[in-house]
């Protein structure tokens, strides 16, 4: 159907859910036209409505439609006829596909259902299309359980270990916050809606503070912008503790009645005065002395913490640190006071979890036997495992759905090491032939969100969203959780029989909340809910400790402290001499992850993968701006565009990611820089831990 008969016929709008790993989780309004049978989508919007979204879309979402009407959209099922990695596959049917898959799945779990490993991660956030089917399907099965880590494992728990969950304050109260310290966060790109927040306290008098090693969009709009090295942000927080208890800015009476080993702590803040704080972090003293007294005296004072600065070896420790600055100073008794990294513990009670995954599937069919873990974060090095030992089975199979591990996870040569494994058996669901897909034996077409039913929680704020389906399948694409259901009829002898794998996808969204929490009326006539929770969660204490309070010394984690990085001048002086450059690699501002890369008109926006530098270390590399560099460390080279745009402090250079590896200049990506060693709580990639030199080509 053409546009103008597409124009011609009466739109009608459904609500649906941004599925991306981000915070915003917007509620959309998808506007549809067309004859019944030819229905497109013409138009996807930000819901005026929910609070939240308040009618804004990012540039990448706005332009879903775009991403799904794709002209390189998967719609068929695909079987490997080249190499692995060579990229080169024949249409199937769906039969030949399943039976495939069935097949060998089978024969591989009759041995050793471990050598099984799923793979997936954020690129739906989605309860039913994430791990709501694929969680029951993989637990029946017996296979090797995922520990999810890539992204915000360290913040996460250290959070936990502080607070007793990952909760924080609401999103919109912000607007109120008379100072707003935006730590590791870059919202301008990454969290648009907390940016206009953000903007609305600023223009009522708010002073707004970014700090970030990069000169990011949301610095240049803020009013200070402390540039500190990449992995001490431990460092400062400990400074700023330093100041409050030197000056005695602290709420006594808070800490008294919330604050559970307070004194263990400020010893340890006591030796970080801040000329020690400015040598160890690159700034000066005056910087950490002025932000401490900007601190204790804004009322009230809030903080958006953000995962940046958690992927470092020390990122736990500086998430704890900074989550004690507002217990110290009494900024929580205040709603619009306080801290938000993650909302998503908000959801506890409100998550059918155990419904939706089925975990007792495995003790129901396997026993008392638990599979072992894998890290996600170590992918490269469990695919070249010979197995054997504490490792366990070699893997012979992986499955990745929502995920694209050869350009997103570390150390990425190793990485495609492992999936170029001819023994290896993959299946990939996807809706485009990205890097992992390439090395795929079958390749299976999912659908987009626009296309199916979901259920959605969040990361950044309290409401509880469905997703509707738009318009039918595209081409012959199927929901993951279509998928693994018609894989589950198939598998063994005569299938699995348990009832839950006949779960409809609109059954497993609308059974995903606890209707005792979640107003399920509400829900499915909006499309969101928001939860009951206090507007100041912790005006008078109540963490979800043990306690009840904040804790400070907590089990098996000690007190916190600043960890230096793994690669770094003060921790490796031997590499820093070879790798004087500190390098971190946070998302180009028209993609998401690896998501969006191959949407032309974002890519276009982007042009090509670029490395931000100091004119300083470029002048003294013989490099100039829009020169084409060679990026370097023991563990591979990047081939990418110097820009001098006066984003990145001295010693310090910024990768832009996550492009896809065959988009690369040089056919790899930013990744094949970074290494898997793990952070020091979450057993989480240290992304930005990472020493590098760079020289023209």
């Amino acid at each position: 159907m053409n546009a103008t008969a597409i124009a011609h016929e009466a739109p009608r709008t459904v609500q649906g859910v941004c599925p991306h790993d981000c915070p915003d989780t917007c509620a959309l309004r998808v506007t549809v036209a067309g004859a019944p049978g030819a229905e497109r989508v013409i138009r996807v919007a930000g819901d005026p409505d929910h609070p939240p979204t308040h009618g804004v879309l990012c540039t990448k979402v706005s332009r879903y439609a775009e991403r799904t009407y794709s002209a390189q959209r998967l719609l068929t099922p695909l079987k490997r006829v080249g190499r692995k990695g060579e990229g080169r596959f024949e249409p199937i049917g769906w039969d030949e596909a399943l039976a495939t898959i069935a097949a060998r799945l089978s024969a591989i779990a009759a041995r050793q259902p471990e050598a099984i490993l799923p793979y997936s991660y954020a690129g739906t956030m989605g309860l039913v299309q994430g791990d709501g089917m694929a969680a029951r399907f993989f637990h029946r099965l017996g296979a090797s359980l995922l520990d999810r880590t890539i992204c915000a494992n360290a913040g996460g728990e250290a959070l936990a270990a502080t607070y007793g969950g990952k909760l924080g304050m609401r999103m919109e109260q912000f607007v109120h916050s008379k100072l707003i310290l935006i730590w590791g966060s870059n919202p301008v790109t990454s969290s648009l809606h907390f940016w206009t927040f953000a903007q609305q306290a600023k223009r009522a008098g708010a002073k707004l503070v970014c700090i970030d090693p990069r000169r990011t969009e949301t610095a240049e709009k803020c009013h200070q912008h402390i540039a500190l090295l990449p992995g001490t942000d431990g460092a400062l927080a400990l400074g700023l503790m330093h100041e409050l208890i030197a000056h005695d800015w602290l709420d006594h009476d808070y800490i008294a009645r919330h604050v559970e080993g307070w004194d263990k702590l400020r010893d340890k803040a006591l030796a970080w005065p801040p000329e020690r704080v400015a040598a160890v972090c690159g700034i000066t003293a005056d910087e950490v002395r002025g932000l401490a007294r900007d601190y204790a005296h804004a009322r009230p004072a809030a903080i958006r913490l953000n995962y940046g600065m958690q992927r470092v070896r020390g990122g736990g420790n500086a998430v704890r640190l900074v989550a004690m600055l507002p217990c110290l100073v009494g900024a929580w008794r205040h709603a619009a006071g306080g801290l938000l990294l993650s909302t998503s513990g908000s959801f506890a009670g409100a998550r059918r979890d155990a419904w939706l995954q089925r975990p007792d599937l495995l003790q129901t069919v396997h026993g008392q036997r638990r599979p072992r873990t894998v890290n996600m974060s170590t992918i490269g090095d469990a695919l070249r495992h010979p197995g054997g030992g504490d490792f366990g089975p070699r893997i012979e199979a992986v499955v990745v759905y929502n995920s694209n591990p050869v350009a997103v996870a570390p150390d990425s040569r190793r990485v495609v090491e492992g999936f170029a494994r001819e023994d290896l058996f993959t299946v990939v669901l996807e809706h485009f032939q990205t890097d992992t897909a390439d090395h795929a034996d079958i390749v299976l077409p999912a659908t987009t969100q626009l296309e199916h039913w979901d259920a959605h929680t969040t990361y950044g704020h309290t409401y509880a969203m469905l997703n509707r389906p738009a318009v039918p399948p595209l081409g012959q694409a199927l929901s993951n959780a279509e998928i693994f259901r018609r894989l589950a009829a198939r598998m063994g002898p005569s299938g699995f029989s348990e009832p839950c794998f006949a779960d409809s996808d609109e059954a497993m969204a609308m059974g995903a909340f606890d209707p005792a929490v979640v107003d399920l009326d509400e829900l499915r006539a909006r499309g969101w809910s928001r939860l009951r929770l206090p507007e100041a969660p912790f005006a008078e204490g109540g963490f979800a400790t043990p306690s009840g309070k904040v804790v400070v010394d907590a089990p098996g984690l000690g007190v916190p402290d600043h960890v230096p990085n793994y690669e770094s001048a003060q921790s490796a002086p031997e590499l820093a001499a070879r790798y004087p450059l500190a390098m971190i690699s946070p998302p180009a501002r028209h993609f998401l992850n690896s998501s969006f890369v191959n949407v032309e008109s974002l890519r276009a926006a982007e042009k090509e993968p670029r490395l931000e530098m100091h004119p300083d270390d470029a002048a003294a590399r013989g490099i100039a701006s829009g020169a084409v560099v060679r990026v370097f460390n023991d563990r591979g080279s990047y081939v990418c565009r110097a820009d001098l745009n006066g984003a990145a402090r001295p010693g310090v250079v910024n990768g832009l990611g996550i492009w896809w590896r065959k988009m690369g200049l040089n056919g790899t990506n930013v990744n094949e820089l970074t290494h898997q060693r793990l952070t020091d709580i979450g057993r989480a990639p240290a992304f930005y831990d990472c020493l590098v030199e760079v020289e023209p080509v």
